[in-house]
């Protein structure tokens, strides 16, 4: 048996024996989706991959999360191990980490350490509106990442809406900041982000240094990444925005990418609601530019039942390559 099976299975096995008023609670997601793919360039699914169809796990995935209350302080134990599940077969491991951590949580804030979504990719809130498909913004930014060996402070909501959030991991000897030499310092890549939510508005803003780059479209390899990310909800119109500036940390490097999306999204009643985005990433100094945009609707078949459809299509500019998708799924939470 593969060691991700045997994990998943173990920590279904153990709900009985650890259940109390506060958990844990079992949660997850299931979201598969047939897909018609024609792709022309290397991207997340593969190069050159000509019109073939496809049925994808979208990120599917089942976690555990719960708290207890300790004696000390008001304070509670906090604990959550998500694994993402393969609903269509393709991988070889039935389960993959995701975020997994323990920790405290007060009136001071939320200290939590383990393998956890950056801050910078958690300002993101629900500007994507193709999250895990292949209109994902992952698709053509980078800085979604989930940091492992990371400490994060989360503080509690101030000032009617203002919230804070900061993350450190140690490099543990793996090159952080590019320079040829491993990294063994307590915080060799650092985050800090700070977010406003207040009546339909989210305002965000955040910075990393010394991390993954990812999808640079310059070709680097480590970045310092600055992220703004902004949506407001009228009524029945949602509307946002994300712009990001990625410089190479290498010493002397000029090496730089910008980007921006715009989403958009309109329910025409309670159960339809159709949405769009697009946006661009541009090397600055190679002039090669990603440029991404989806179309899709969406359909409510009960609480947490979504069907959708959608379209989406990534161009490279100077390679002259386009990478197109259209497909049909059904996602729902549990």
């Amino acid at each position: 048996m593969k060691i991700g099976n045997a994990l998943g299975i173990g920590l279904l096995g153990a709900l009985p024996l650890v259940a109390g008023a506060n958990g844990p609670t079992l949660y997850g997601k299931i979201n598969v989706s047939l897909e018609n793919v024609d792709f022309e360039g290397a991207s997340l699914a593969g190069a050159g991959t000509n019109d073939q169809w496809e049925l994808n796990s979208n990120a599917s995935r089942l976690g555990i999360k719960g708290d207890f209350d300790l004696e000390v302080g008001g304070l509670k134990a906090i604990y959550l191990a998500e694994y993402g599940i393969d609903v269509d077969g393709d991988d070889d491991d039935t389960f993959s980490k995701r975020n997994i951590y323990g920790g405290l949580t007060g009136a001071f804030g939320t200290l939590r350490a383990g393998n956890i979504d950056s801050p910078l990719k958690s300002i993101e809130g629900k500007v994507d509106q193709f999250n895990d498909l292949y209109g994902d913004i992952d698709h053509f930014l980078g800085g979604q990442t989930r940091n492992s060996n990371s400490v994060q402070y989360l503080s509690p909501v101030l000032l009617g809406g203002l919230s804070v959030h900061g993350a450190f991991s140690p490099g543990e000897q793996e090159d952080t900041d590019d320079d040829g030499d491993p990294d063994d310092d307590l915080a060799d890549v650092v985050s800090l982000a700070v977010a406003w939510e207040r009546k339909g508005f989210y305002a965000a803003l955040a910075y990393e240094k010394d991390q993954a780059a990812r999808r640079a479209v310059d070709g680097f390899r480590r970045a310092d990444i600055l992220r703004a990310v902004t949506t407001y909800r009228w009524r029945a119109l949602e509307l946002g925005a994300l712009y990001q500036q990625a410089k190479d940390t290498a010493p002397g490097s000029d090496l730089e990418d910008r980007g921006y999306l715009i989403s958009a999204a309109w329910r025409v009643d309670e159960r339809l609601t159709l949405k769009a985005q697009g946006g661009e990433n541009r090397g600055e100094e190679t002039d090669e530019k990603l440029t991404l945009w989806a179309l899709g609707a969406d359909y409510s078949l009960g609480r947490n039942t979504v069907a959708y459809l959608y379209l989406s299509n990534l161009e490279r500019d100077e390679a002259g390559t386009e990478d197109r998708a259209i497909g049909t799924g059904l996602a729902f939470k549990f």
